[in-house]
C-alpha cells in the first residue's frame, strides 16, 4: 500500500511540473546550441545561433542566395546561419573547404530497392566513391563528352525547329520551359541514347519535371534540418509500408526502362553508341551503380543546363548591346562555322559568346545553395577564425560571384570582364567562379 501511495505522489509530482520539465529541457537545449558548439564567436542573425528553424525559413521563402550575400556584407566573410553551420565568402577557402561531404548529401541520394543508394555526388564513403570514379569517371571526361555532340546536334535541330513553327504561328511561348525541354531531351540523348521526349510533347512528360521539382523543394528544405530525413522520406521502413513510393520517382522508372530496353535488344549499341548507357555496360558496372549514375544525370544535368541557358538568354536580351555583340562575332565568323556551331569552333571563334555564357553563369549560378562540408578532426582555421571539428561549412555560389572585391559592379552582366588582359585578375575571378562547385566529391 506504502509503496502504491509512493508511485502515486511520484506521478503526480511529475505531472504537476511537467511544463517546468519541458521547458527546462527546452532551455538547455537552446543554451547548447547557442554557446556549446565553439562557434559564438561567428556573427549572424540573433535566431540562427539559437535553432535551425531560421535556416529552414530562410531557404523556405526561395530568396535565401540574396539574403545571403546581404548578411556578407553585413557581418563578412563568416556568416554563422545555424547552431552548427557556417556560410564561407571567401574563394581562398575553397581548398581548405571541399574535401568531405556533409549530411545534406544524403537526402539527395536515390530510393531504389527499399534503400537510400550512393552516387558520384552524394556518397560520403570515400572507398565506395574512390571505386565508382575509377569505373565511371571517364564518361564524364571532356574528350568523351565532345563524341556525344552529333546527339546534341539531333537535339538542337529539333529545337530550331519548333521554335520557327511557333514563330510562323505567331504564337506566344515560354522560352524558360522549352530551354527546360531542350536540356531535358539533351540528357536523355548522351545518357541513353534517347530523347526523352519533351520537346515533341511541349511540355511535362511522365510528371518528371514535377517530380524533380518536389525533390529538389524536399531536399532544399530538409537539407536544412538533415536529421529529420530519416524520419520522413528517409525513413527505411517507408518502403515497407508504402511499396509504391519508389514509382513515384518518375526519372528512375524512365532510367530503368531504358536499362531493361537496352538488355532486351541484346545492347548491339554496346561497342558503337557513345552514349552513358553504353558507356556503363561496356565499363561492366552493376546494375544498381548504372542506375543511379544515370538517373543522377538527369537530377543534376537538366535543371542546372535549362537554368543556365535562360540566365544568358534573359541577360543578354535585357542587354541589347551584349546581344549585338554576340550576333556580331557570329556574323564575322559565319564562314568557318558549322551549321550547328562544335565546342573547337566556339572555343576558337567566339570568345564573347564564350564570355557571355561564363557571365551568365555567374549573375546566376544555377544551385543558390551552401555547398555544405564537414570540418576535419582537429579543427581548422578559416578566414582567420579557428573552426572546431564537426562543424558545417561551405560556401555559396552566390555569394562569392557577387563579391565587390573580386568582381566590379557585380549585379551588371559585363561578358567583357572575362576577356580582360590583366591575367592576375582573370585568375582572381577564375579562382572565384564556383558554378560547378569544387573538389573531386
Amino acid at each position: 500500500m506504502a509503496d502504491s501511495s509512493f508511485i502515486v505522489l511520484l506521478f503526480q509530482l511529475f505531472k504537476s511540473n511537467l511544463v517546468l520539465i519541458v521547458f527546462t529541457f527546452i532551455i538547455k537545449h537552446l543554451l547548447r546550441n547557442k554557446y556549446g558548439s565553439g562557434i559564438s564567436h561567428i556573427p549572424g542573425p540573433s535566431l540562427a545561433a539559437w535553432t535551425d528553424l531560421w535556416r529552414v525559413n530562410n531557404v523556405r521563402k526561395g530568396k535565401s542566395h540574396m539574403t545571403m550575400i546581404e548578411l556578407h556584407k553585413k557581418y563578412g566573410k563568416l556568416v554563422r546561419t545555424a547552431p552548427n553551420v557556417i556560410d564561407v565568402s571567401d574563394a581562398a577557402e575553397i581548398p581548405k573547404i571541399y574535401d568531405i561531404k556533409g549530411a545534406f548529401y544524403l537526402i539527395l541520394s536515390v530510393l531504389w530497392k527499399g534503400k537510400a543508394q550512393m552516387s558520384l555526388f552524394s556518397s560520403r564513403d570515400q572507398v565506395y566513391h574512390r571505386e565508382l570514379k575509377r569505373k565511371a569517371g571517364n564518361m564524364y571526361s571532356m574528350t568523351s563528352l565532345l563524341e556525344m555532340e552529333d546527339s546534341i546536334d539531333e537535339c538542337t535541330a529539333l529545337f530550331v525547329k519548333i521554335l520557327g513553327e511557333l514563330a510562323d504561328k505567331g504564337e506566344a511561348m515560354d522560352l524558360g520551359a522549352w530551354l527546360q525541354y531542350y536540356a531535358f531531351d539533351v540528357i536523355g540523348e548522351i545518357s541513353f541514347n534517347k530523347k526523352f521526349g519533351f520537346l515533341e510533347k511541349g511540355g511535362d512528360l511522365d510528371d518528371m519535371m514535377a517530380t524533380i521539382d518536389g525533390i529538389l523543394f524536399y531536399s532544399t528544405v530538409i537539407g536544412q534540418v538533415p536529421y529529420l530525413h530519416p524520419f520522413l522520406l528517409g525513413n527505411p521502413l517507408l518502403p515497407v509500408f508504402v511499396p509504391q513510393v519508389e514509382s513515384w520517382n518518375h526519372v528512375v522508372n524512365f532510367t530503368v526502362q531504358a536499362m531493361k530496353a537496352r538488355s532486351d535488344s541484346g545492347s548491339p549499341k554496346k561497342e558503337t553508341s557513345k552514349d552513358m548507357l553504353s558507356r556503363c555496360l561496356s565499363a561492366n558496372l552493376s546494375e544498381d551503380d548504372i542506375l543511379i549514375l544515370l538517373s543522377t544525370n538527369v537530377f543534376a544535368g537538366s535543371d542546372t543546363t535549362a537554368i543556365a541557358l535562360r540566365s544568358t538568354i534573359y541577360h543578354l536580351l535585357k542587354n541589347p548591346s551584349c546581344l549585338s555583340t554576340v550576333l556580331e562575332e557570329l556574323d564575322a565568323n559565319s564562314h568557318r562555322l558549322s551549321s550547328f556551331i562544335t565546342y573547337k569552333e566556339s572555343k576558337d571563334y567566339l570568345p564573347y559568346m564564350n564570355a557571355a555564357l561564363k557571365e551568365g553563369m555567374r549573375v546566376h549560378p544555377s544551385v543558390g545553395l551552401l555547398l555544405e562540408r564537414y570540418v576535419p578532426k582537429g579543427g581548422a582555421t578559416i578566414c582567420g577564425a579557428y573552426i572546431p571539428e564537426g562543424t558545417t561549412v561551405g560556401i555559396n555560389a552566390w555569394t562569392v560571384h557577387f563579391d565587390e572585391k573580386v568582381f566590379e559592379d557585380p549585379e551588371s552582366f559585363r561578358p567583357e570582364r572575362w576577356l580582360t588582359r590583366d591575367e592576375k585578375k582573370l585568375a582572381e575571378m577564375e579562382k572565384s567562379f564556383f558554378s560547378f562547385g569544387a573538389g573531386s566529391r
